[in-house]
């Protein structure tokens, strides 16, 4: 299981003030930058909300966490709606947020999720481990300049360049085998499983589609996505750490 903390604030901004400088040279100035998401991860209110995560359930002492931000952020994709329905020239994966690795004194990993508002990037989720980042790393080893993507309804990660679909985790490798599929055999396959399961169907009309499941199997399962960006004030709720979970297995490489 996948343990996930809200966070709300994790960035102020503050005037910049020179000492000495006239007021009209400070207003010259002008608003300083939007954060990026790697300036919204590392922010101290962020490490701050790290620290209280890496220390629940006494894990580590909060004052010895010492939480630090590796590396840059990286762009997550999920299994785009308009490749299920087969638009045509619809990419088979669309980015939904971006994702940094954090990692505390005693050697825990977690992944903060970032999504851009109308003042910069802002963090919205934290999550244990640190799949988003390792599955997009092992995918440019394994197809270099491939684009790295999870299929949520089965919590499967896979790399595609061109007309080539390889596994990158066991529940991708249940789906389309361990070599792999092409391009076209995988759009038929999703399109097969979740079809009829689109925004706007019938199903969706129920009320059943929309979110994460907590374990659905493949032919039943909804067509959720994770639409973090859409979510995100929702998701920003408190400072404090708190948890929840979601169905995670264990996280195995090929």
């Amino acid at each position: 299981m996948r343990a996930r903390a809200t966070a709300a604030g994790l960035l102020t901004t503050a005037a910049l003030v020179l000492l000495g400088a006239l007021p009209e040279a400070a207003a010259a100035e002008g608003p300083p930058p939007a954060p990026t998401p790697e300036q919204a991860a590392s922010a101290p209110g962020t490490l701050d909300t790290l620290s209280r995560f890496f220390a629940r359930d006494g894990a580590v002492a909060r004052s010895a966490a010492a939480p630090r931000v590796e590396g840059g952020s990286v762009p997550v994709r999920v299994l785009s709606p308009d490749f299920v329905a087969g638009k045509a020239g619809a990419p088979v994966a669309r980015v939904e947020f971006r994702a940094s690795r954090a990692v505390s004194s005693d050697g825990q990993k977690a992944s903060l999720w970032t999504v851009r508002g109308t003042d910069g990037w802002r963090v919205v989720n934290i999550a244990t481990g640190d799949d988003e980042i390792r599955y997009a790393e092992q995918g440019g080893r394994l197809l270099p300049g491939g684009l790295v993507f999870r299929e949520p309804q089965i919590d499967a990660w896979y790399v595609q360049k061109g007309a080539k679909v390889l596994p990158l985790d066991e529940d991708a490798v249940r789906a389309v085998g361990r070599n792999g599929t092409s391009l076209t055999a995988y759009r038929e396959r999703v399109g097969r499983a979740y079809g009829d399961k689109l925004p706007g169907s019938a199903y969706a009309r129920r009320g059943a589609a929309g979110g994460y499941d907590a374990a659905p199997a493949p032919e039943e399962g909804r067509f959720a996505t994770a639409t973090v960006a859409g979510a995100g004030a929702l998701l920003v709720l408190a400072l404090t750490a708190t948890t929840a979970t979601r169905r995670r297995r264990t996280p195995r490489n090929t």
